[in-house]
């Protein structure tokens, strides 16, 4: 199996389901996922949030709050490409990285159109969507549980689709964290499980951390270390911290979040933890990959 971290251009962006699971184990911990607001305005005018994200080292590209629709394009900023990627697929090729997108669960504080439900896990996968990750967003109260079903629906509507599920933050339920929630959610058939890195969120320790990876891979699944509580904004020191601490515990995906700033996590944090994470040489060849030069519009 090539590594994610040998790959570019429509070879990366194409990754779906077990070939994606397999370059990401095959890349030992050195995987970036950064997390976009699939409807903030973009921090520079005239380059979308997703391209800039990947010009600063991201192998994936994750859409919070986005439809999962294929009519038109799915972040601001692409207005002067011609043809407009549109859809999930549209948006890999053009950046060429899998895209994938957060999804809720079929609760009432969740929009319809953000909820895991059949329809959407459905329509996501028709759009060309690389994975999907069952999370929720801050306020929404969501439960272990409740992923745990959100999970259920996903893996039912799609078989072949790669869902990763856990929780970020409390998310306006708080309840323990730990091996024990990793273990529900990867029996309720969750490809991977979030893990809120040490230092991010209360009371998750280096230990508690170790063993919530370690419970995800010991049952075949990976395990997305992922900071998501605005820290993504934080000074780059803090971020190298956090990126050492990542490899130290043994996550596969990094994933940082997207409150840097409105949308998106700063740039330079994005690039400090890549280079704490996997060095100048991986972090450098996956900034220069970029494909939009040579971009036609054909999937």
């Amino acid at each position: 199996m090539t590594r994610l971290l040998d790959r570019s251009g429509p070879v990366l962006s194409s990754l779906r389901g077990p070939e994606l699971d397999e370059a990401i184990r095959a890349s030992e911990g050195r995987t970036v996922l950064a997390e976009v607001v699939a409807g903030a305005s973009p921090l520079l005018n005239g380059t979308s949030n997703a391209e800039l994200v990947a010009a600063f080292g991201a192998d994936l590209i994750c859409l919070n709050l986005a439809e999962s629709r294929t009519d038109r394009a799915l972040v601001d900023g692409l207005e002067k490409v011609d043809p407009t990627p549109k859809g999930f697929s549209g948006l890999a090729g053009f950046l060429g990285r899998p895209v994938g997108l957060n999804l809720e669960p079929d609760i009432d504080s969740v929009p319809m159109a953000y909820r895991a439900s059949a329809d959407n896990v459905r329509s996501a996968e028709s759009a060309g969507a690389a994975f999907v990750m069952i999370t929720a967003n801050p306020g929404r109260g969501v439960t272990i549980e409740d992923l745990e079903s959100a999970v259920r629906t996903a893996r039912g509507a799609v078989e072949g689709m790669l869902c990763w599920a856990g929780k970020m933050h409390h998310s306006g339920a708080e309840e323990p964290l730990g091996p024990e929630s990793v273990a529900r959610l990867v029996a309720a058939g969750a490809q991977g499980a979030l893990v809120p890195l040490p230092g991010t969120v209360p009371g998750i320790s280096e230990g508690l951390a170790a063993g919530m990876v370690q419970e995800a891979r010991s049952a075949g699944g990976l395990a997305i270390g992922t900071i998501a509580t605005s820290q993504e904004g934080a000074d780059r020191h803090t971020l190298r911290q956090l990126a050492l601490c990542a490899k130290r515990i043994g996550v596969d995906v990094h994933h940082i979040g997207d409150a840097g700033f409105s949308g998106l996590a700063s740039p330079e944090s994005l690039y400090a933890y890549s280079v704490a994470a996997r060095g100048i040489r991986h972090t450098w060849n996956r900034m220069a990959r970029g494909p939009r030069a040579s971009w036609s519009g054909k999937e």
